[in-house]
């Protein structure tokens, strides 16, 4: 109830009690002249006593503590609320870090995987020396050293560059053998008997192609993309 309430309600209650008063007054013989005085001074005294209410200035008091409560209550939600929106946000980047960690490292095993299987290819010398060698045959001794994940691009060069003709010369450049080194004699590095064995052609190859290109199907991609490697 608002003040202004509070005193109309007062200044009703005390011209009632007033009026009540006067007709007692009237009936006891009592003069009637004062009548409207006392309602004034009574109206006046109880708008006074309205400033400082009883009952409603609880109700008033009550009703400011339930405010005040709802709103920190709000200010508690928002902040609560903020509080899980950051520790969400902060999860996330931690999940995303680890995932990528776990990609990477995951990356890194298949990398040390490709390397110990070009590592682990069969040594030219082990294969029985002939006096010449079909395609099949050269092929055959191609799937033995080259790592099985790499032929196909292994072998989509070696077709490019000389049709397995172990050897084929670049009438040319004088590039030789199945990769077609060049010069031809670089691949002595492998074995002295580089102009009449294929496996010492591939075996030189597949370096030339790791090194460079890091893998024969890396080797491949420039290649298409250039026409030579």
């Amino acid at each position: 109830m608002s003040r202004i309430s509070v005193r109309g309600f007062a200044v009703a209650s005390a011209t009632a009690v007033t009026t009540v008063g006067a007709v007692v007054g009237v009936a006891s013989g009592a003069p009637q002249s004062t009548s409207n005085d006392n309602v004034e001074a009574t109206a006046a005294d109880t708008t006074l006593l309205a400033d400082i209410p009883a009952g409603q200035q609880a109700q008033v008091q009550t009703a400011s503590l339930t405010q005040q409560a709802d709103a920190q209550s709000a200010q508690a939600s928002a902040a609560a609320k903020k509080s899980a929106e950051e520790a969400a946000r902060l999860q996330a980047a931690k999940d995303a870090k680890s995932k990528k960690e776990s990609a990477d490292e995951k990356a890194k095993e298949r990398e040390q995987e490709q390397t110990a299987s070009r590592s682990a290819t069969r040594d030219p010398a082990s294969f029985p020396q002939q006096s010449s060698y079909t395609v099949e045959q050269v092929k055959a001794i191609a799937r033995q050293i080259v790592p099985a994940d790499q032929f196909q691009c292994f072998s989509n060069i070696v077709n490019h560059e000389s049709t397995w003709n172990y050897l084929a010369v670049n009438s040319s450049s004088g590039a030789y053998g199945l990769v077609q080194a060049l010069p031809g004699s670089k691949m002595s590095s492998v074995g002295a008997d580089w102009r009449t064995n294929p496996a010492t052609q591939i075996k030189w190859g597949l370096n030339y192609m790791n090194s460079s290109y890091h893998s024969p199907c890396g080797a491949w991609s420039f290649w298409q993309a250039n026409s030579w490697y």
